[in-house]
């Protein structure tokens, strides 16, 4: 019986687009990459030609990241060189699923990870050791056991560093020799202390701009990357769109058979927009929640009450679910943004349940669950 996965890694969620693309590229392609750059471009935001798979299929190529195609495409020059890739921007603007979906097109794998916490060590990153080889046999490279960028240089792939600014500065500052020289210095093993590093290997971090300050980046390290910052959708249609993308393909996974209802997805879309940005489609000012008012939590909160709707047996997603779980993704750092909520729907949400009715009109009768 073959085994699943909760989240299978990119690799294996795209086999197949990943196949067809290799099988159908004949573009110029850096050393040592599984796909070229242009077919990587293709595999992030979508071809309009289907292509021919492995068994004779054809297959399309879907878009898979929505924002800026132009980031993209700078993103992936900037790995065809020497510089590492620095993904930078709020939390849920997608900088993960972008490194992983640069990963597992470059490398064909998107596993390579060194998650940054405050508890990250060297050995971590570099390599650490079999302590009874190494009782036994003394520092040899048998008694080694490679961490991710030990791993990523070894074999020439992408090692990707997540959270990079929650370590600690003398963690990050071990990443600079590696960076400049690409050789990583094992003193233990004396004569083969030097491992070079093979073509293809690069480093893709990730930073949240909430953690500036945290452990900042030294500028020497800031100069061996080249930044990107990913910023949050600005286009309503556009979050809608990511919003049913993401809940399908989950939804699809966990066997969920209720219907997506796109109304309920614009609606959440507009609720996350404007409690973002500040203002309202009308011009009304709101004071924005000191939460994340992320793409990723609104597709969280439409999830959660879709979730709720089909293992309760219900007809339909219940809009007094959305509204406790909107309340929940709020309110989770601080209570204070409860009294910002409730302005948000006895201003907006009650302007358009006056005149336009219908989702808002119940929406507004939820405000029961805002306390």
């Amino acid at each position: 019986m073959e085994q699943k996965f909760i989240k299978p890694p990119v690799e294996e969620r795209y086999k197949k687009e990943l196949e067809a693309l290799a099988m159908n590229d004949s573009s110029r392609k850096p050393e040592n990459w599984r796909l070229s750059p242009k077919a990587v471009r293709a595999f992030i935001l979508g071809s309009d030609i289907p292509l021919t798979a492995p068994d004779g299929s054809k297959i399309e190529i879907r878009k898979k990241f929505f924002g800026n195609d132009a980031l993209v495409e700078r993103c992936i020059i900037t790995l065809t060189g020497s510089r590492g890739l620095m993904l930078v921007g709020e939390p849920g603007t997608a900088k993960t699923m972008l490194s992983e979906l640069l990963s597992a097109a470059i490398s064909g794998v998107s596993t390579n990870t060194v998650q940054g916490t405050a508890g990250t060590t060297e050995d971590m990153i570099k390599y650490s050791w079999n302590y009874a080889l190494l009782l036994a046999k003394g520092p040899v490279r048998e008694a080694l056991v490679p961490s991710p960028l030990y791993v990523g240089m070894s074999k020439g792939i992408i090692t990707r560093f997540e959270e990079i600014t929650r370590t600690p500065a003398e963690i990050q500052d071990s990443l600079i020799s590696v960076m400049s020289d690409k050789v990583l210095n094992i003193p233990e093993l004396e004569d083969e202390g030097l491992l070079f590093a093979c073509p293809g290997f690069n480093i893709i971090g990730t930073a949240n701009t909430r953690d500036k300050g945290v452990n900042e980046m030294s500028s020497a390290l800031k100069r061996r990357f080249n930044f990107e910052t990913v910023e949050p959708v600005k286009d309503v249609r556009l979050e809608k769109q990511i919003i049913l993308n993401e809940v399908q393909e989950s939804a699809v996974e966990d066997k969920i058979g209720m219907p997506l209802d796109t109304d309920v997805a614009e609606l959440l879309a507009m609720t996350y927009h404007e409690l973002r940005e500040g203002i309202s489609d009308t011009g009304i000012k709101i004071e924005r929640p000191s939460a994340v008012m992320s793409t990723a939590e609104a597709v969280s909160v439409y999830y959660q009450t879709l979730s709720n709707a089909w293992y309760y047996e219900q007809k339909k997603m219940s809009i007094d679910d959305l509204t406790q779980n909107l309340v929940n993704a709020v309110c989770k750092d601080t209570r204070d943004d409860l009294e910002k909520l409730k302005a948000y729907f006895n201003t907006v949400v009650k302007q358009r349940a006056e005149k336009v009715g219908g989702l808002w009109k119940q929406i507004y009768f939820s405000k029961k669950y805002l306390k």
